[in-house]
């Protein structure tokens, strides 16, 4: 489960969601290929009601059911996260960096940087290509990147609180 999707934060807002939502998210976070049967066993459903209702926490935004992959196991020699410095309205800088081919996650912070940039090149030169382009994004006025060389941990599946 992952929540990469094309959301802007402004229209994003907390949803309500029952005890049985949360266990079918939770169910979906240990496995997103899980079965509705199975999922309705586990939270005390029929199968039609979970699939309406996984259904609708789709529909509203609240999951994105995807499959991760490992970009250096499809051809991609080159992941980083690529911290931005900007002057500007930071919601624009966000949304031109978001716009960019090779741009997997964006996200305006708290801290000695203003927005954190993950993205995924096939090599060195199109990750060049990539620093340049955010590096030309109006009012950035400083870039610093982490060059990922090893992946240790990469989960999902923090729950619903």
């Amino acid at each position: 489960m992952t929540d990469h999707g094309d959301t802007a934060p402004a229209a994003r807002k907390n949803a309500h969601l029952d005890a049985t939502a949360k266990r079918i998210i939770e169910q979906l976070q240990q496995d997103g290929r899980r079965s509705y049967a199975a999922i309705g066993k586990a939270v005390g459903l029929s199968e039609a009601a979970v699939r309406q209702r996984v259904q609708r926490l789709l529909e509203a935004g609240v999951v994105q059911v995807v499959g991760v992959t490992d970009p250096m196991m499809l051809g991609f020699s080159r992941q980083a996260m690529i911290a931005v410095r900007s002057n500007g309205d930071l919601t624009a800088v966000a949304d031109a960096i978001s716009e960019l081919e090779g741009v997997d996650y964006v996200v305006v912070t708290a801290g000695s940087f203003d927005i954190l940039v993950e993205v995924v090149a096939a090599d060195d030169e199109q990750l060049l290509q990539l620093l340049s382009s955010i590096r030309a994004v109006p009012t950035v006025t400083g870039t610093e990147t982490f060059l990922y060389l090893r992946l240790h941990k990469q989960t999902y599946a923090w729950g619903t609180r």
